[in-house]
């Protein structure tokens, strides 16, 4: 059988019903999953010898996903598989549990196959940050798969066999990886999906979604992870719709805002071109469209980074060599050794926002930047609900340009790639979803189409992204 041929729902239903065997399928996925990690450095950790011995110890399998191949973000933990977060510190840690999300996909019958390579705690847009290897653009190895999701995306990007992976988001790093590798990334509302079981980057922030080929596949995964979880208080107190069975075809009546300040300057014009063509498509099915203004758009950054590295200094505390992370001999007091473990096993990235992040926490230091950086995010918050009054989802380019050579981006200060942040930053502040899904290409490189919806507004982004996805393929 010819499974590169199967889409996620034929594999699915085939190997729900027996006609598909299990035991044929994954020694061959694994054997192409070697290679493609050989080229393009897409796992931190592979589960060939977990997942072998899960397929032959079961039954037919069922479920709403029913063996389909799964892979975590290495940030996401699976019990019995090495967990790291891209980062030296965490070498060897092997959770004795599952995240609430793992525990999910296994329960409806997905296999976990292996954990793909990420920015160190998710700290880049790049995939550049890693402690392990860096990631490489299927679509052209000299360039970046956008970070901090990036092997998610590299793996969508270039695996034939059905699969859906799971990135995370803290700013836009599954946006980013999905816009520049040319697939699908669904970042969910906050709170929709449990956070249980994520190594976190930043509390306020992190969002756990699917990446996946197309649409449907992304919100059947999204009903699989969705819904409330008592061991995360900030999950949303009500169950998870099926979005996969309620998509919609059309977009007639479906108001879109186009925000002018994600056009403006830094957008690479061929990219804003792309992305306003798809925008034409979408009018001419029968959406209406209106341009809006985001204004605090310019500041974004600012507030995103101040709250982001406040919350990561305060998280990474614990990888200190003692309860968490690497260990050395113990010597000197408590601050010495805690000071030579960090210095040893933690990357630059990493050190850089432990230190921004520890300065704007401090004594005469935190009314002046944190606090008001969260006063300035409850005023964007009020932008986008202002905004949603008169439109059902906004459209923009998910990222300003298509995938830098790797040779640019060690060219870049750590304020320019940090601008890199600029149309994702602003969603995950306030807590809303976004899509993003291929429009077209520049360059030969992929374009990302990014859609942003309500607060849990799920259903309005994925049926306007299922619709143009329909209409643009070929």
């Amino acid at each position: 059988m010819d499974y590169t041929r199967l889409t996620v729902s034929d594999f699915i239903d085939q190997a729900g019903s027996g006609s598909l065997d299990l035991r044929d399928f994954y020694p061959r996925l694994f054997k192409r999953l070697r290679e493609l990690n050989r080229t393009y450095n897409i796992f931190v950790t592979l589960a060939g010898e977990q997942a072998l011995s899960h397929i032959k110890a079961a039954r037919k399998p069922s479920g709403t996903l029913a063996g389909l191949p799964v892979s975590l973000k290495d940030n996401i933990c699976s019990e019995g598989l090495q967990a790291t977060a891209g980062s030296r510190i965490l070498k060897g840690y092997v959770p004795p549990f599952d995240s609430t999300v793992a525990s999910r996909i296994k329960s409806q019958g997905g296999i976990v196959v292996g954990k793909t390579q990420m920015d160190e705690f998710g700290f880049g847009w790049a995939s550049t940050n890693s402690g392990w290897k860096i990631p490489k653009n299927p679509h052209d190895p000299t360039r970046t798969t956008g970070g901090s999701s990036g092997g998610a995306a590299a793996l969508v990007a270039s695996l034939e066999y059905p699969h859906i992976a799971l990135g995370q988001s803290t700013g836009g790093s599954i946006s980013s990886p999905a816009s520049l590798c040319g697939v699908v990334g669904l970042t969910p509302t906050y709170g929709l999906v449990s956070r249980y079981g994520l190594i976190d980057f930043g509390n306020s922030l992190d969002k756990i979604g699917p990446m996946a080929r197309t649409v449907q596949d992304a919100a059947l995964m999204l009903s699989v992870i969705a819904g409330h979880d008592p061991r995360d208080p900030t999950t949303v107190q009500k169950p998870a719709p099926d979005y996969h069975k309620k998509l919609k075809p059309s977009v007639r009546g479906l108001r879109i805002g186009i925000p002018r300040e994600y056009f403006g300057k830094g957008v690479d014009p061929q990219v804003s071109d792309r992305v306003w063509s798809a925008i034409k498509r979408l009018e001419s099915l029968g959406a209406t469209c209106r341009e809006i203004s985001l204004p605090m758009t310019p500041d974004v950054v600012a507030i995103y980074y101040t709250i982001a590295t406040s919350e990561a200094s305060t998280n990474l505390a614990k990888f200190c060599g003692i309860r968490y992370g690497m260990e050395e001999p113990i010597e000197g007091d408590f601050n010495e050794y805690f000071s030579r473990v960090r210095s040893k096993y933690l990357g630059e990235e990493a050190k850089r926002r432990i230190i921004l992040g520890t300065y704007s926490r401090m004594a005469g230091y935190r009314d002046q930047y944190y606090l008001k950086a969260m006063q300035a995010r409850t005023l964007l918050i009020r932008e986008f609900r202002k905004a949603f009054r008169v439109c059902d989802v906004l459209a923009a380019p998910a990222m300003p340009c298509i995938a830098p050579r790797f040779s640019e981006i060690e060219s870049m200060s750590p304020l320019q790639n940090y601008m890199m942040d600029i149309l994702t930053a602003a969603p995950n502040l306030a807590g809303i979803p976004t899509i993003s899904l291929p429009c077209g290409r520049v360059r030969g490189m992929p374009v990302g189409l990014q859609f942003i919806g309500d607060h849990l507004g799920e259903q309005a982004i994925l049926n306007a992204a299922h619709c143009y996805e329909r209409e643009a393929s070929p």
